[in-house]
Parts: structure tokens; C-alpha cells; sequence
């Protein structure tokens, strides 16, 4: 799996969780944590830590301006929290909200690097 499209799939999950979390609380609604939050979340750890070492090659071989491991570190810490935080109807919304965005814009900025460095290798 290319590491833009594993990238795409944590920008999917982020904006998942978004719609997860208005669900739940539309729904007034509460998971098993076991049964359901945390498969889920233990799927996606184990997601993110393969995408961290793909990410890492990646940034120390290409070197791109605007993207450094600290990033994606952050954007993993966070993701790790908002997607268990999805699924709670108490989960503040303005900071779960910024949250996601802040991991996005991330996410965005790193796959637009992966493609712009696709687009100079493809025109060498």
C-alpha cells in the first residue's frame, strides 16, 4: 500500500470520527468500550505505527520543506485520542472539532508533498 493512499486513509478516519461523534450524540448513544471502541481504536494503532515508519523513510529520503516526523508524530497522538473520543456523546466538541482539523490540514500538507515529489520523479 502506497503511502499516500495509507495517508488518505487516516484523513478518511479523522473526518469518520467528525461524523461519528454528531452520531453519537444525536443518537444520545454509548458503545461498549470493549466490544466496539476498542477494536477499533487497537486496528488503527497498529495502522499508525506502520504508517510512521513508512512516513519516516519517507521524509529522511525525500526531505520535503514543509513536513517533519515531529508532524506526523503529532498528528498521531492526536488521531489516537480523537478516535477513541469519537465515540463518546461527552466528548466537548470545539476542541475535538480543532483537533481533527489541525490533524487534517497535517494530513493534506503531507500528501500534497508525497505528490508534488510523485510529479518531479515522474518528469526525471
Amino acid at each position: 500500500m502506497s503511502l499516500l493512499h495509507q495517508t488518505n486513509l487516516v484523513y478518511q478516519e479523522s473526518q469518520l470520527c467528525l461524523t461519528r461523534h454528531l452520531q453519537m450524540r444525536e443518537d444520545d448513544a454509548t458503545p461498549d468500550f470493549f466490544e466496539t471502541v476498542k477494536p477499533h481504536a487497537d486496528h488503527w494503532h497498529s495502522f499508525l505505527i506502520q504508517w510512521r515508519e513508512d512516513s519516516k523513510v519517507w521524509i529522511e529520503k525525500n526531505r520535503p520543506k514543509y513536513i517533519r516526523i515531529q508532524q506526523i508524530d503529532a498528528a498521531i497522538e492526536a488521531f489516537n485520542q480523537y478516535v477513541v473520543q469519537s465515540f463518546y456523546k461527552e466528548t466537548g466538541k470545539k476542541r475535538f472539532a480543532q483537533s481533527i482539523q489541525s490533524t487534517c490540514y497535517t494530513l493534506q500538507t503531507f500528501m500534497n508533498a508525497i505528490e508534488q515529489a510523485g510529479e518531479q520523479q515522474d518528469a526525471n
